[in-house]
């Protein structure tokens, strides 16, 4: 039964997307890079909810914060904290980011740093970082594929080839469509996120013995004293109050950062149809009362996932507690929940490196079918580099976030100058990301942090750093010239008519 729900569920979504992608995209097919990258910037208010609310609400939002309930308690908070503040500089944010790529025909964010800087070489560096955060964070869809390719096949499949499993089926999902499939998968993938959260909270609270969906935290509480306040579980945790705001502002400015995000910013077809997303997203942040809730339900429980695995408290719970067809109702939307934005991330790296490495390294503008095909073969690289660090490490999918976050959190004082403050130059740019990694990476810099500042979020600090190196150096380095600042600043409504596609890497 599990098994079936589950390939019915997959099985239908892909064959589903691909028709929708291919169907709906005669104007821009995804055999193009703008139909395939950025789905022909034709997405409506309706696809593009869909499509931001699909790598925004990943299995990171079910499993991670569930699983992070149940071995922490309250620090799982975060959830809310982070999700309110980012789209309330997404509001700012994103429609600067549409207006410069429609009006200079970019495809991927390091196009906005070569033209807003007008430095190739600039491009090439923001590929290279957006890339290594995006490969992490693929690592996180990657936890939650194996863990459901588990449940679903059985313990037999080793903890290791579920992983490979799950890569596998990721890239060939990805390289059958391009966005405009991935957008339909998320909105399957979203209406099923919400009956599983809905099903599973109406019956959670006689599965552990209590009264109300309140009296399981009254009985969290009991078991667990302290548990729903901060550190949480465990009194000597660094994750305090703190610890919670530093990492919810770290996640917040480093969200939109992402360059997958830029993609999808770029993909929709007004600034209208982002402030909509941005007003009413947040409400799906509501869900995330209830995932934490079935963490702690979980807890009250006593479920215990193989190896102590809280990535797995979940899906252990619900297979220890409901019958085969929830089971794999929770399994098929799960599969979902990684698969959708598994594929955007890697084919976001894919395009970063074909049109922004590979093309700008052998100066020569490559066509869109080259490109395409360099994508795709990269990929795979890509692909088997998250393996990798998925098989050889194990963590938290919170701390693979906030790991992601902290790597692409660099980025984020350069994007938001480049749309403030006319004179950020790109070796300002470039010597923030030295000074920036430097204090997040050095051995030296994380122990004097682990001294001194233990429950800052180191990633908030290095980008802070960061953010004071750009604007000094840029201060004392020559200006960019003025066509360069005018892809971040002074756009006007008459700026922002469609131009025809550009097929060079960097601006039309």
């Amino acid at each position: 039964m599990t098994l079936a729900l589950v390939l019915a569920i997959v099985v239908g979504t892909v064959v589903g997307a691909i028709g929708f992608g291919r169907r709906a995209s005669s104007g821009a097919p995804a055999t193009t890079l703008s139909g395939w990258a950025v789905g022909g910037r034709r997405f409506g208010t309706v696809l593009f909810w869909f499509m931001n609310a699909g790598e925004v609400y990943t299995t990171f939002a079910v499993l991670g914060i569930s699983g992070y309930a149940w071995a922490m308690g309250a620090p799982a908070y975060l959830a809310f904290t982070s999700v309110s503040l980012s789209y309330a500089i997404g509001y700012w944010l994103m429609p600067k980011i549409w207006r410069a790529g429609r009006k200079h025909a970019l495809i991927t964010q390091a196009d906005f740093f070569t033209a807003r800087f007008g430095a190739p070489w600039l491009g090439v560096v923001t590929a290279l970082v957006g890339i290594a955060a995006l490969v992490v964070y693929v690592q996180i869809q990657l936890v939650s594929l194996s863990l459901i390719v588990r449940l679903t096949l059985g313990s037999s499949v080793s903890p290791n080839a579920a992983v490979v499993i799950g890569a596998v089926v990721m890239l060939a999902f990805v390289f059958l469509a391009g966005l405009r499939s991935a957008a339909f998968s998320a909105g399957v993938k979203d209406v099923l996120m919400v009956v599983v959260v809905v099903l599973l909270t109406a019956t959670v609270a006689s599965k552990v013995g209590a009264s109300s969906l309140f009296d399981i935290f009254r009985l969290a509480e009991e078991q667990h004293p302290g548990i729903g306040k901060f550190p949480g579980i465990d009194p000597a945790s660094p994750t305090t109050s703190t610890w919670l705001m530093t990492s919810a502002l770290n996640v917040a400015l480093g969200n939109w950062v992402f360059p997958h995000l830029f993609q999808v910013s770029y993909s929709a077809a007004s600034g209208t149809a982002i402030r909509r997303n941005a007003i009413w997203q947040p409400l799906y942040s509501l869900a995330y009362f209830f995932v934490i809730l079935l963490g702690f339900a979980a807890l009250v429980a006593g479920t215990k996932p193989a190896g102590g695995d809280l990535n797995a408290a979940l899906l252990q719970f619900v297979s220890d507690s409901y019958p085969a067809w929830v089971v794999g109702l929770v399994a098929g939307t799960g599969f979902l929940l990684a698969l959708a934005p598994g594929s955007v991330l890697l084919l976001t790296s894919g395009v970063l490196f074909a049109r922004n490495v590979v093309g700008t390294v052998t100066r020569r503008g490559l066509s869109d079918r080259t490109t395409l095909l360099v994508s795709r073969l990269s990929m795979i690289g890509f692909a088997a580099v998250a393996v990798w660090l998925t098989i050889g490490r194990s963590q938290s999918l919170v701390d693979i976030l906030l790991n992601a976050y902290s790597a692409i959190g660099m980025l984020a004082p350069a994007v938001v100058l480049a749309f403030l403050w006319r004179r950020t130059s790109a070796i300002g740019v470039l010597l923030g990301l030295v000074a920036g990694f430097t204090a997040l990476l050095a051995p030296f810099a994380k122990d004097y942090w682990a001294a001194h500042l233990p429950e800052w979020e180191p990633g908030l600090i290095a980008m802070a750093i960061n953010a004071v190196v750009v604007l000094a150096v840029s201060l004392i380095t020559p200006r960019p010239k003025a066509e360069a600042v005018a892809v971040g600043l002074a756009l006007s409504a008459e700026d922002c008519k469609p131009p025809a596609e550009s097929t060079r890497t960097g601006i039309a």
